[in-house]
């Protein structure tokens, strides 16, 4: 096991920080949870730094809470309200995703607003190259992945009662305005490329206007694989999903291609052998979902990847800002929040290549 998947996987007790009364949240559970019997012991995941992820055992099932975290937060930042919502309508579309059970909006029962859903059980990879598989399996792995997102962006957000959920058009524009809004508020120090990346962005987004569902955050490591077989069983967090362009959210997917190792998880694909591994080379990949998603090619890369990058260096800002107030979720915070200029020097990279 590499050091990534030693700090990232299983659970841990559940920090200070994060601790509720568990008895209240069995008693909820009790009554709005299908076929719920206590009693609960509870562990926090080790994984992630966003919302606190908790394991749910009892005698005869697992479950899994989502929460926000407790304290002062930024506007519209995690929005399990949101997670909860999608996730209930991709799951009765047979899209994987865990089965959503409840959504609890009332602060008195365990601090902040939460929703439980089921415990699935698989692969999760932390890093891209999948240690311990063989070429073969690496293929139909990201093969399988490949497949997954187009077919969410093929998804018709009205015909899911998802009308609502985002705003369609102007993503890009409405993107940065958010994401700038967001970095500054949670800025820790000037860094000079991320200043040079929010005064270019604007000015530089591609005519095509497309709409779709998206998920915002699809990596590798926010998917189980199923123990045996090369295939997606659950796409996990969704707290950034909105109705957006699939080529942001696809764009996003493939930054691992362009990017080096900078030690912020399942990061890094520029410098691997990818034919001795079994992984698809990026323009190999970005074929198979044009074919897949009926594009012929994607136009304007060089933004999008600047895009990307920025909207990434925004977000472990926000981390960097948590870290700051205390209120972080994850013991690796610390190194996301030190990840905000490297990042933002790759995206100042993709100025004027769009």
């Amino acid at each position: 096991m590499t050091s990534r998947q030693e700090k990232n996987t299983g659970t841990r007790a559940v920090a200070d920080a994060h601790r509720f009364n568990e008895a209240r949240l069995a008693s909820w559970m009790a009554a709005h949870v299908e076929g719920f019997e206590g009693p609960i012991s509870v562990r926090q995941f080790r994984g992630g730094q966003s919302n606190p992820t908790y394991r749910i055992e009892t005698p005869g099932a697992a479950y899994v809470l989502r929460r926000k975290p407790p304290g002062k937060l930024l506007a519209s930042a995690h929005a399990v309200d949101r997670e909860f919502r999608v996730i209930s309508a991709l799951f009765d579309e047979g899209f994987p995703v865990p089965r959503p059970f409840a959504l609890c909006e009332d602060d008195a029962v365990i601090g902040t607003v939460f929703f439980v859903m089921a415990c699935v059980d698989g692969r999760i990879f932390w890093d891209l190259d999948l240690p311990g598989s063989n070429p073969s399996e690496r293929a139909a792995i990201y093969d399988d992945v490949n497949r997954t997102i187009a077919r969410l962006h093929g998804f018709d957000a009205g015909a899911l009662g998802l009308a609502d959920f985002g705003v369609p058009g102007n993503y890009f524009e409405r993107q940065i305005s958010r994401w700038t809004r967001q970095y500054r508020a949670s800025e820790t120090e000037t860094i000079e490329p991320m200043d040079a990346l929010i005064d270019w962005l604007p000015g530089n987004i591609p005519a095509d206007d497309s709409s779709s569902i998206v998920h915002g955050d699809f990596r590798l490591d926010n998917m189980i694989i199923h123990p045996t077989e090369p295939r997606v069983i659950a796409v996990l967090d969704w707290e950034l999903s909105t109705i957006g362009h699939p080529l942001a959210d696809f764009t996003y997917h493939l930054l691992p291609w362009r990017m080096p190792e900078i030690g912020i998880g399942s990061i890094g694909l520029r410098d691997k052998d990818l034919a001795a591994l079994g992984i698809p080379e990026e323009d190999d990949y970005v074929r198979a979902y044009c074919e897949r998603t009926g594009r012929t090619a994607i136009e304007h890369r060089g933004f999008y990847t600047a895009f990307n990058l920025f909207r990434l260096a925004a977000i472990l800002q926000g981390i960097a800002g948590r870290v700051r107030d205390g209120t972080a979720a994850s013991a690796h915070a610390r190194e996301a929040a030190r990840a905000v200029r490297p990042l933002a020097m790759l995206g100042a990279e993709h100025i004027g290549a769009a």
